[in-house]
């Protein structure tokens, strides 16, 4: 790189140094950014798009990427901020970006370049927040992201196999913000720059506060109450949930833990104008190593935000929200451009989606209405009338993108609900048509009723009755493809009689599974309540769950029936459920059919 061409890198990026500050003439920062995760400039970085949206507020801001924790000068490289620093681990908790469902150290972490594991600390706002109050004395101190989100009331916590406190008690941070974060922290640094004490900022939408007295709102037990007493703690879990959109209050050992409700979703040409934002769409230039996480999203496209499914083990919906926010499709449109004009793009994009792709356009017909509803899902047990499924701008937006010059193929990887597409049969024939590849990808979780139930997703028969439409299309067109589902082991309710209801299921369509997700009980959702509770706070039934490594074994051997290697497993989680009789079938070693036409999902020969 030649002198003229660092000096335009040194502008194209937020600030990371003070080299790249003074590249700009900047004395001082108005705002600095603490990430967990590596500094990539591009609108799934969460801190990146933040840092954007405050810049295009003609504010100055810089971003400290994974810096070392236990040295307080690297929270110093670019001065002390004017008005607060904003603290984020990164994309993910901390802890379940270090540990696995077995709590074994994961060897790599795909938000840092190389992939190298330990660039942030367990905690990570903790620790940050720590070093940021030790580095500047002082200065406000905003916390905010996923971490920070989810453990904004006392929540159960399954590396320490306790009951925390509110993050934002542990942290000692000033403010915290939850959700989507691109209003509150606005209006926090607004309120800031004219002249406002942190202390005096109570009252914003989608932040949490401590208070010295109890103010209104919907009063939880206490932190004392639920930290031993399991009922009690789902007693607050349902309230959070049925009493969300109040303000929530928890006292915290004389100190009250204040939740105000949440901030507004982003109208969409709000949410098109933070996709327009002068994205680099690249890692940082400092980076030599490339950064997995990036190379994964790198020709991918957002299309909307939130999630309605209201799955137990999902923190989407408690996190983004539970009203779908779309894009414009001509604000999706122009981003495609702007990646098909790239040197290195190859005509493909991997995905336009979400977290579930054909909710993108999904409306509510009375918001009103949304606001008094209590459930905790709007498609469990079934799709709530309220909701305009079928929009037809999901399949519009595909048959759009796909019809661009330069664009060769495009894919839908971000997952379907197919409860949902039985509802959309213009994006069900343009995504199966135009969009899947050799393989797509769906999430059942399960395939037993009662477990479904558990987990908040649609009843086995709908998944069924999804392969045989796609497996007939796949015929019809004369094409060979097949679907990888993603199953879950250990979860909330799940017994090894539901992994052989599953198997059996999976076998009789001759689906086979590559790899099974182990149930982790993270911060914040449904799943980890029951989990550590025992009981379903929605319903105050009780619940069973897999504590045990043995069991938690023997569920995933099911699931991967056809692996030889798994056999001998399979066998012991048949005779421990009392179901020998179905290892004839499930073993391959009966004389009985399967009733499916066969095929297995990549279309290869079944190995034995």
């Amino acid at each position: 790189m030649n002198k003229s061409e660092k000096k335009a890198e040194l502008h194209r990026f937020i600030p990371t140094s003070r080299a790249e500050m003074d590249a700009r003439g900047w004395d001082e920062l108005d705002v600095l950014f603490i990430s967990g995760d590596a500094y990539v400039d591009h609108p799934s970085f969460a801190v990146a798009l933040l840092a954007r949206v405050l810049e295009a507020q003609g504010l100055r801001v810089g971003i400290i990427a994974q810096p070392d924790w236990r040295n307080p000068d690297a929270f110093k490289v670019m001065g002390r901020p004017r008005l607060c620093a904003a603290i984020s681990s990164g994309a993910m908790d901390s802890m379940v970006n270090h540990y696995t469902a077995a709590k074994k150290k994961r060897r790599d972490d795909a938000y840092t370049p190389g992939g190298q594991s330990g660039a942030r600390p367990n905690r990570a706002i903790i620790a940050y927040t720590a070093a940021v109050k030790g580095a500047f004395k002082g200065l406000p101190v905003i916390i905010g992201g996923i971490e920070a989100s989810l453990r904004r009331l006392a929540h159960y916590d399954y590396w320490s196999d306790s009951v925390r406190r509110s993050i934002l008690v542990d942290s000692k941070a000033d403010l915290l913000v939850y959700g989507m974060g691109e209003r509150p922290l606005q209006e926090i640094v607004y309120r800031l720059q004219q002249g406002e004490t942190v202390g005096e900022i109570t009252d914003v939408p989608g932040t949490v506060w401590l208070s010295s007295f109890p103010p209104p709102g919907v009063m939880l037990p206490d932190f004392a109450a639920v930290e031993h007493d399991v009922e009690r703690y789902a007693e607050a879990f349902a309230l959070v949930e049925k009493e969300g959109h109040n303000a929530l209050v928890q006292g915290h050992a004389g100190r009250y833990v204040v939740v105000n409700p949440p901030a507004q979703p982003l109208a969409e040409a709000e949410l098109d104008a933070v996709y327009r934002l002068p994205f680099v769409r690249r890692p940082h230039f400092s980076y030599q190593e490339k950064i997995p996480a990036f190379e994964q999203i790198r020709w991918s496209v957002t299309s909307h935000r939130g999630c309605q499914g209201g799955c137990a083990f999902c923190a989407i919906a408690r996190h983004q929200g539970r009203f779908v926010q779309s894009r414009s499709e001509g604000s999706v449109v122009d981003e495609v451009q702007r990646l098909s004009a790239d040197p290195q793009f190859r005509g493909t994009i991997s995905d336009v989606g979400g977290p579930t792709a054909n909710m993108y356009g999904i409306e509510v017909r009375d918001r009103q209405r949304c606001r008094r509803c209590r459930r905790s899902s709007c498609l469990h047990p079934g799709i709530c009338e309220n909701l305009r499924v079928n929009t037809g701008r999901g399949a519009r937006l595909l048959r759009k993108v796909r019809q661009l010059q330069g664009v060769k193929h495009v894919f839908v990887a971000s997952g379907v609900r197919y409860d949902l597409l039985e509802k959309q049969s213009d994006y069900t024939q343009e995504l199966f048509d135009h969009h899947v590849g050799g393989l797509l990808k769906v999430a059942p979780e399960a395939l037993s009723d009662p477990l479904l139930q558990v987990m908040r997703k649609p009843k086995a028969a709908l998944f069924g009755r999804f392969v045989d439409s796609f497996r007939d299309h796949n015929r019809r067109r004369g094409k060979r493809r097949g679907i990888v589902p993603y199953l879950m082991a250990g979860h909330p309710g799940s017994t090894l009689s539901d992994m052989v209801d599953t198997a059996l299921f999976l076998q009789r369509y001759h689906l086979e599974v590559e790899q099974v997700q182990e149930f982790t009980p993270t911060p914040g959702t449904l799943a980890t309540c029951i989990y550590h509770t025992g009981i379903d706070p929605m319903t105050g039934q009780r619940v069973k769950s897999s504590y045990s490594e043995r069991e938690r074994r023997l569920q995933k051997a099911l699931l991967l029936y056809h692996q030889p290697q798994q056999r001998k497993a399979i066998r012991e989680a048949l005779q421990a459920c009392g179901r020998e009789k179905d290892g004839a079938v499930l073993l391959g070693t009966s004389s009985r059919q399967p009733s499916k036409p066969a095929g297995n999902k990549s279309g290869r020969k079944r190995r034995r």
